[in-house]
C-alpha cells in the first residue's frame, strides 16, 4: 500500500466533510461512516497493488528481458496494469 494510515485517515476526513457539507448524505453514525470510507480506500489500494504485482509479473515472464523504466517497459506496464484493473473492477 502506498499511503500511510495517517494519509488514508486524512483523505477519509476530507471525503466525509465534503459529502456532509454538500448535503449529499446525513450520517446517523459519523464514526462508522468514517471507518467505511477508510475501509473503501484501503480496499481500492489493495486492488491496485495486486494489479501492479500482476502487471510486473507478466513483464518478467516475457521471453526476452525488458529493462524496467524503458519506454517499452512503460508501455507494457500500462497495458497490463489496465488489463488487471479491468479484471478486478472495483
Amino acid at each position: 500500500m502506498r499511503l500511510s494510515e495517517d494519509r488514508i485517515s486524512h483523505i477519509a476526513h476530507l471525503i466525509c466533510d465534503g459529502i456532509w457539507k454538500d448535503d449529499l448524505v446525513d450520517f446517523t453514525d459519523d464514526e462508522r461512516a468514517l471507518q467505511e470510507i477508510k475501509r473503501t480506500i484501503r480496499d481500492y489500494l489493495m486492488v491496485e497493488d495486486r494489479a501492479d504485482t500482476a502487471a510486473r509479473e507478466k513483464i518478467r515472464s516475457l521471453s526476452r528481458p525488458i529493462a524496467e523504466g524503458s519506454r517499452e517497459w512503460e508501455v507494457l506496464y500500462k497495458k497490463y496494469f489496465e488489463e488487471e484493473m479491468a479484471k478486478r473492477r472495483f
